[in-house]
This record gives structure tokens, sequence and C-alpha cells, in this order.
């Protein structure tokens, strides 16, 4: 009944929660673009006394393994009361043309998509290190979300649902919280009968969720709008295996499957270890020495622009486009292989275990749900080269 409750007052301070947005959006906005307008900071800088520094901090050490770890205790708290990203774009939304989401985006691969695309474009613009690039790649972001909400759906979250680079990983973590808006469909039937007296308000449900049907809180805001429907849904505790040991057995998310053992435990491991690894630097050496001999000198240059490539000269810090091409390739090939020999291990398994069951290795990988926090972690930083 407390949990419940607590589900209740977020439904009924709806309007200090947006103001909560707001505030966030602002300051959001503040340690992205400022940091963007000044100078580099150069060796000595430190977090009390460059605000570059104290931004990139809290980008990537405070806000992204937060906002990952509120996942695993709160569900998709953050994207419901927090999210800048997702506020700017239901507020452009109420304004707004009002389409209907088309065919296109409806597409089941774009957080698998959207994720392994954005991970690697931030390794080749050094989206860590250097805040034009952190402005290009979220603030590129933030425009996507604003322009969506603006012209599909009328006052909802349709970027959040289909398009959102992380919204994969979100609905991947947010299956082990040990909370969720549990849907009593009894109590809603019993809701709808005839002779009822009092009247039921329509939920503004952001996501788009199927309240009525929604099993799991993978799709859930956990913003509270719902909270008390028909007297049928209500914040509650569970098992943190529930969604995962009895929804999952239900569902056959070949996508989800793939963004797990393909994206997060490839992709986001590649763009973690390039900077480390003795097969990159060996294979972008003997590259340059064969284009040398053939004097295809091109693709050692230097001059892709910053939005492109790493360019950043007076750092000592400079792509050329063989860099670009061999980081792509590393991060490919190391996703193809890590995630092929993934695949191959549930396949195994589910073989070793009975009779062949496509829906039972769709199953079993999401018991590597716990990995993916880890991966999903590496994926927003990179160690020095």
């Amino acid at each position: 009944m407390a949990l419940a409750a607590v589900g209740a007052w977020l439904r009924d301070h709806a309007r200090a929660l947006r103001w909560l947005q707001w505030a966030v959006v602002l300051i959001y906005a503040f340690l992205l673009i400022v940091p963007a307008c000044l100078p580099l900071p150069d060796d000595t800088a430190r977090m009390v006394n460059n605000l570059t520094v104290l931004a990139q901090f809290v980008f990537w050490g405070v806000w992204w393994p937060f906002v990952l770890l509120s996942m695993l205790l709160f569900g998709r708290l953050w994207c419901g009361v927090l999210c800048p990203e997702g506020a700017l774009s239901e507020w452009a939304a109420k304004r707004g043309r009002g389409w209907p989401i088309p065919r296109w985006m409806r597409w089941g691969g774009w957080p698998f998509v959207a994720f392994a695309l954005t991970t690697i474009y931030g390794q080749l613009v050094s989206v860590y290190q250097y805040p034009k690039a952190a402005l290009l790649v979220l603030g590129g972001s933030t425009v996507a979300a604003v322009i969506v909400g603006f012209f599909y759906t009328r006052g909802k979250r349709a970027r959040c649902r289909h398009l959102c680079p992380v919204n994969g990983v979100f609905a991947l973590l947010s299956k082990l919280a040990p909370m969720h808006y549990r849907v009593d469909e009894d109590a809603w039937r019993a809701a709808a009968k005839p002779g009822r007296l009092i009247p039921i308000q329509a939920v503004d449900c952001a996501p788009l969720q199927p309240l009525r049907h929604m099993k799991g809180g993978s799709g859930c805001h956990m913003c509270g709008r719902c909270s008390g429907h028909r007297d049928a849904i209500a914040l509650s505790w569970r098992s943190p295996d529930e969604e995962v040991v009895q929804v999952a057995a239900t569902e056959a998310d070949v996508w989800q499957t793939l963004l797990i053992v393909y994206g997060l435990l490839g992709v986001a491991i590649g763009a973690f270890h390039w900077t480390m690894s003795p097969w990159f630097v060996a294979l972008k050496q003997g590259l340059a020495e064969w284009l040398v001999e053939r004097d295809w000198m091109w693709l050692l240059d230097t001059n892709a622009p910053w939005w492109l490539l790493t360019h950043y000269p007076e750092h000592n810090d400079v792509f050329s486009w063989l860099d670009g091409t061999v980081l792509i390739g590393y991060v490919l090939a190391t996703a193809l292989v890590l995630g092929s020999g993934l695949l191959l291990c549930l396949a195994l398994s589910v073989r070793l275990a009975g009779r062949w069951q496509w829906q039972r290795l769709h199953h079993l990988a999401q018991g590597l749900i716990p990995l993916v926090l880890a991966s999903a972690c590496f994926s927003g930083c990179r160690p020095p080269r």
C-alpha cells in the first residue's frame, strides 16, 4: 500500500514534476552548450576550476552510470520524470502537427540500429573527451527528439518509444527493477461494467503503452499518470526476476536478442576496447605501410572536420581517414566475433536442453541482462589513447 501511495503521489503532483523536468532541461542545456563555447582545458584543469571538466564528469561520471543504475532500482523513472529529451519531445508534440506514427518509425530494429550507430559515431568524434562533440551528439539527439515530437502524435513521446538510441538499453535493464505498475485486468473489467456512477477519465500515457494488457515495466516510463486508473493499476513490488522469467517466456523479440548479443555485448565492448588493443594498432600500422608502398596517401590525410572525425591538433589528437576506417572495422569485427560466439553458446544451450525452440533461445538471452549493465557503462567511457 505504501508503494501504491508513491505512485498516487506522482500522479497528483504532475505539475511539480513538470517544473522539475524543466529545471533538468536548463541544467542539461547549460552543461552542454556553455563548455562548447569555451577554450579546451589544459592538462592542469580540474573540476573545481574548469567548467568543461566538470561537465564531462557530470555527464559521463555521474549521469550515465547512475541513470543505468536507476533502471535496476526504479525502472524507467528517469524517462518519465527527469529526462530532458522526453520532456522536450512531449512539449513539442502538444504544439505540433499531430501526424500519426508512420510505419517506418514503428520498425522493431531501431533500438539496435540507433544504439550501434550512436556508439560508433561517438567514438569517431571522441564524444566523451570534447565538449563540441558532446554538443553534436547529445544536442543533435535532443533536436531530433523535438522535431519528431513536433510532427508526430499529439502530446505523446513517439521518439522515446521508437527512435531513442538508449530506449532498448533502458527497456532491458528496467526488466530487473523490483517495482512496476501492476495491472489487475479483473478490476479493469469490473470498472467498465454498466451503471458505474463515476466517469472514467482517459490516461495521458506519453510512451503509448497498452495499459489494459501491460505486462512488466520495460516500456513504462514510471511517471505515475496511470496510477489508480479504473482502480486497476498500482505501483507494486515484484521479484526482480519476474519479468525475465515469466513475461519474456511468452515473447520472441529477435531485435532485443540482437541488441543484447551484438549491440551491448559486441559493439559496446569493441568501442571500449579499441584504444587499448594491440590488434588495432598492428592492423592500422600494417594498412598504413601497405598504403605507403602503393602511394595511396589520401587515407593518411588528417583533414576531416571535427564533426566527422576527431580533429583537435592543439591537443595532438587527430584522426586520419585510415584511423576512422579501421576503428569502424574493428568495432564491427569485435561485435561480429563476440556476438556470434555468444549466440552460438546460447544455441548450444538450447539444443542440449532438449528440442530446439527459437522462443527458448530468445528467452535464454534475457539471462545476459546483468552483463548488459556493465557493458553499457563501458560504452559511456573511453580510456585515454
